[in-house]
């Protein structure tokens, strides 16, 4: 199970902030992957996962857009019902505790693609060290 580097942009919840982003990497030609976007009052954060990370630092840069990194844990679970409770299960009796988490169904339609952040990287891959990952 790898790991990624996801880009987080914390801002004020207002309308164009996703636009902007989309436009600026858009325009330097770097795919984004993977978003999540909660609805929040207030202060939020865009967590993205993008096709060409150097790509996207330097645009995101140029464009001045402040943003931090972090890594995420990339899983690939059956799509069917309790495949993410026997994941967050074993998280839990590891006391590791699930900060985020999104995810996409693969492009077949058999397999969900989870980005997880979470309080002991190293230790969460540890223990989902049987869990996999198609392309993504």
């Amino acid at each position: 199970m790898p790991t990624t580097t996801q880009l987080v942009i914390s801002g004020l919840s207002r309308p164009g902030v996703m636009a902007q982003v989309a436009h600026v990497l858009g325009e330097a030609k770097v795919n984004i992957k993977a978003f999540s976007a909660p609805e929040v009052t207030g202060t939020g954060k865009l967590r993205l996962l993008v096709a060409d990370l150097e790509g996207a630092r330097a645009a995101l840069k140029l464009a001045k857009i402040k943003f931090t990194e972090e890594t995420a844990l990339l899983l690939s679970l059956e799509n069917k019902p309790g495949a993410l409770k026997e994941v967050a299960d074993l998280l839990t009796k590891a006391r590791i505790n699930i900060k985020c988490g999104y995810c996409t169904p693969s492009r077949e339609g058999k397999r969900a693609i989870v980005v997880l952040t979470v309080s002991n990287t190293a230790k969460a891959l540890t223990i989902l060290r049987d869990q996999s990952l198609d392309e993504f």
